[in-house]
């Protein structure tokens, strides 16, 4: 067997621009020191709420870019050797590999999109007999269940059929939907019993029940006759179904086929249910009594499986002797299908998978992204074990489907099995905010876990993203909520993170759960200035003062250092701008209402829940979207900032120009002002075309532009008292 210093499974170098990121981040964190030294000068011989607030606003803005630094220091690129690894470990020696799927909502997550998700895993170039796929339903329903019987039969031609042709996209929807498919002798009769499947599983799901036409066997029947009265998705007893089981159900061609279960975890209105940390909990427990793989992959109901070779480039360093001993999971980023040309929400994430999470790669790790992570399984448990059947080392050799092994799948999957346990604090994932992915990957890297990013060039997985702006803004308003839970909490990563991690390491968890607080200077920044020009108030420096020059060469690094990642990274110039646009708009909306949320449930005056992101499009949506139209359509509060931002900045910007040029004011003094405003308000394009210039269904409403009128206008009297 050849070593691995002569056949690496994976190698890791540091990206050349690391040198160039420190030098940049000294000259700019100078200039940074010397603008604070400004203000604090200024206050001591005349202080006024406007300086207050400029302060404020910078203070804010250099807490944040100096916690995004941490991100630049170590750049980190690995590349993996699949084709070595038979040289460490023959197939039958791979380790068992349990995959997780959690969905919460038939509707907003239409089963047959997790019918395709489970399908590209349960075809993965891997030992068949090590395979597992174990499937949560959050929502309780049996439109779901049934949806998955389908797909079991459907498996049995499926996967042989993927095996045999060696193809490569193996999520059924994407394979038959691609515009140049890849067409085999039984193409079109695998397509056939496809769309069969799907029309059933649509129609099911369209009127709410199952015909008993579609209900094969008396073990279906029974199964589904567990929703009787009284189960409602929030108040319901266990469910685990075993639909396949390997060993005993074959594909049409003979071959086994992988374990597929359903489970739907025990809900009752008397208990916490801790959202989709507590649903990958259950999942663990249940898995672990009945296949206990030493691997688990996580996977969002939509994110499909894009590369059947994926594990082999986990095992590439799970089982590479150099590898440290503590790597706990390896990420792979999340990559969106079917954004639009210019990605107009900034929805594809680019900059922070490709930048940031290759920045953690070089100290203790990324964070776990929600989906997409291979972990270990041990990294679950805090202590050997809670329960015998809960031991991470017990062997599981008998069927799945025995009546002692059902009944413990069952008692692990109860609402009341947590009580008095560690599950959630120190085992499992962990409660305590909305981002269970982030908070339990800050954790386990505060007890000395280690984790790697692996970012092929084929996607591992693709998922879908939302396509109205709506859903865009109210997706970060969430995550903005849970982000805060976590930065004012005992496991604050400025605190607990900086002296548990690291100091770099703790950074950039503190830039990722303090992102609410960009609200502030942006906020500030596209109001203040504004509210002054509109009143004849200079507040920058003037031109030939050079402080001016500060200003300007602070705001153009910043943005010059953001843009040459972003395109470096195979951005485009136009992509970029609708990044940058689009960060201020969830900035303004998303951040700020979020902040105010976090802060009325720190009072007890909200509470917070989990909405789940819609994954169903209209059609006509669609087609706005391809074409790179905003979506707005909703009369909804979020987007009061962005529209008061968008009227106060062109008028500020109207009004700016019409006092140099018309009153023969000075540039000098509202130069800076009149370049704000004249930033904010090319930023706003989308917004004025959706106030004034459409007449589609997704035109910003009525109301919504008429209360941001009433609300400006407010404010620019209430300004013209302080001016």
């Amino acid at each position: 067997m050849a070593s691995s210093q002569t056949l690496p499974l994976h190698t890791k170098m540091l990206m050349p621009r690391a040198g160039i990121n420190r030098a940049f981040t000294l000259v700019y964190s100078c200039a940074i020191l010397a603008l604070l030294y400004h203000h604090f000068i200024g206050l001591l011989h005349s202080a006024s709420m406007v300086s207050i607030f400029l302060l404020l606003a910078d203070s804010v803005l250099a807490f944040m870019w100096a916690t995004a630094q941490a991100f630049r220091m170590y750049p980190t690129y690995r590349q993996v050797f699949i084709e070595h690894l038979e040289h460490y470990a023959k197939e039958e020696d791979y380790p068992g590999l349990d995959v997780l799927i959690c969905t919460a909502d038939p509707y907003k997550e239409p089963p047959m999109g997790v019918v395709n998700t489970a399908l590209s895993v349960m075809a993965y170039d891997y030992p068949t007999e090590k395979l597992s796929v174990y499937v949560s339903d959050d929502g309780g329903s049996k439109l779901t269940l049934f949806a998955f019987m389908e797909a079991a039969r459907f498996a049995a031609h499926w996967l042989p059929y993927c095996r045999k042709n060696n193809v490569v996209e193996r999520c059924p929807e994407a394979h038959f939907g691609s515009p140049d498919p890849t067409r085999f002798t039984e193409t079109e009769k695998i397509k056939m019993m496809y769309e069969s499947m799907r029309e059933r599983v649509e129609n099911v799901v369209k009127s709410g029940s199952i015909s008993h036409d579609y209900i094969t066997d008396e073990e279906e029947n029974e199964a589904l006759c567990r929703w009787a009265d009284g189960f409602t998705p929030h108040n319901h007893p266990p469910v685990v179904q075993v639909l396949l089981e390997y060993g005993k159900d074959k594909d049409v061609s003979g071959h086994g086929v992988p374990n597929l279960v359903y489970v739907s975890r025990e809900k009752s209105r008397d208990s916490p249910h801790h959202f989709k940390a507590g649903a990958l909990n259950a999942l663990l427990r249940v898995s672990a009594t009945m296949t206990n793989a030493p691997v688990i992959l996580t996977l969002d109901s939509d994110m499909y499986s894009n590369d059947p070779q994926t594990p082999l480039r986990v095992l590439c360093y799970l089982l590479d002797p150099s590898m440290d001993p503590k790597l706990s999971y390896v990420q792979f980023p999340q990559v969106f299908h079917g954004i639009n040309k210019d990605d107009i929400y900034g929805a594809a994430m680019r900059h922070w998978f490709e930048v940031l999470m290759s920045g953690m790669d070089g100290l203790a790790g990324p964070i776990i992204a929600g989906s997409g992570g291979f972990f270990r399984r041990r990294v679950f448990y805090g202590c050997p074990s809670e329960a015998p059947e809960m031991n991470q080392d017990l062997g599981v050799s008998h069927s799945i489907k025995s009546r002692d092994v059902l009944a413990m799948a069952h008692n692990v999957a109860g609402c009341k099995y947590e009580n008095q346990t560690e599950w959630g604090r120190n085992m499992g994932f962990r409660y305590g905010s909305l981002v269970e992915d982030l908070f339990t990957s800050c954790l386990l890297h505060s007890e000395g876990w280690k984790s790697v990013n692996c970012n092929p060039r084929r996607p591992a997985f693709l998922g879908k993203s939302p396509i109205n702006l709506h859903d865009c803004l109210n997706q970060a308003m969430r995550w903005s909520v849970g982000l805060l839970e976590v930065a004012f909490s005992r496991y604050s990563p400025i605190t607990f993170g900086v002296r548990s991690i690291g100091l770099l390491s703790g950074l950039c968890y503190a830039s990722v759960t303090f992102w609410a607080i960009w609200a502030i200077p942006i906020t500030i920044y596209a109001f203040l200035p504004q509210l002054a020009l509109l009143n004849s108030a200079s507040i920058f420096p003037k031109t030939s003062n050079p402080w001016f020059w500060v200003y300007v060469a602070l705001f153009l690094g910043a943005y010059g250092q953001e843009y040459l990642e972003y395109v470096l990274s195979c951005g485009s110039t136009q992509r970029w701008w609708n990044y940058q646009r689009a960060w201020m708009m969830r900035v303004l909306s998303s951040f700020s209402f979020g902040l105010v949320e976090y802060l009325l449930k720190s009072i007890g005056l909200s509470s917070i829940g989990f909405n789940v992101t819609s994954k169903v499009v209209e059609e006509e949506q669609r087609k706005r979207y391809q074409k790179g139209i905003f979506e707005f359509g909703v009369a909804s509060p979020i987007f009061l900032p962005i529209t008061m931002a968008a009227i106060i900045n062109l008028v500020a910007f109207l009004s700016g120009i019409a006092q140099v040029f018309f009153r023969q004011g000075s540039i000098e003094g509202l130069l800076l002002q009149i370049l704000l405003a004249g930033f904010g308000m090319v930023n706003c394009w989308p917004i004025y075309e959706a106030m004034v210039l459409r007449a589609d269904e997704g035109k910003m409403p009525l109301k919504v532009t008429l209360v941001s009128i009433v609300i400006a206008w407010a404010l620019y009297l209430a300004s013209s008292l302080a001016f």
